[in-house]
């Protein structure tokens, strides 16, 4: 999976103009149901964190990209669990992965709509809040204003932790080297 994490950072810092596009796109699969089980997003945007922290990379449109992306995964995601309901559940790859449907069902019931802004710091909740958001009929203006504030919020603090990561390594490694 790490080699994976890098040849796509690679490719972004290799394609910075197309950066805003690249953020879009991994953060739209982190919060769609099925696909933020199988893509490694959240590693890929903190991994462009820290090209920011370079200076390889433009933070904006990284935020701007991974915010809108999120919005679109998370609200297909809502719609899903909204029109097919339970069996939405059922589809693979969810089917397969019973305990994160019980930790989403656990959230809900403990947290009721702030489960949906958790639910986007939490990877293993991100996998199905959305969905169940839906499947329970959580009425969409409640969904919405949670969930966009969700979208923005992630999509600043997943590459700006990687970029005070790389700012710290950087620090720490130019105390020892004396550079």
């Amino acid at each position: 999976m790490d080699g994976i994490v890098e040849t796509i950072v690679g490719f972004i810092r290799d394609n910075s103009d197309w950066a805003l596009w690249i953020a879009m796109i991994f953060a739209a699969a982190e919060t769609t149901a099925f696909l933020s089980i199988l893509i490694p997003s959240t590693a890929i945007l903190f991994g462009v964190g820290a090209l920011v922290a370079t200076g390889g990379l433009d933070f904006t449109p990284i935020w701007i990209g991974a915010s809108i992306g999120a919005m679109l995964g998370s609200f297909f995601s809502f719609w899903l669990g909204w029109r097919f309901g339970p069996r939405a559940l059922e589809m693979p790859p969810m089917r397969d992965h019973r305990a994160l449907i019980h930790r989403g069902t656990d959230a809900f019931a403990r947290w009721g709509t702030l489960a949906v802004l958790i639910g986007h710091f939490f990877g293993p909740l991100r996998a199905v809040v959305f969905v169940l958001a839906g499947v329970s009929r959580l009425s969409v203006w409640k969904f919405a204003p949670v969930n966009i504030l969700g979208c923005i919020a992630w999509a600043w603090a997943t590459p700006k932790s990687g970029e005070i990561g790389g700012n710290v390594l950087g620090y720490l490694w130019n105390l020892v080297t004396g550079g």
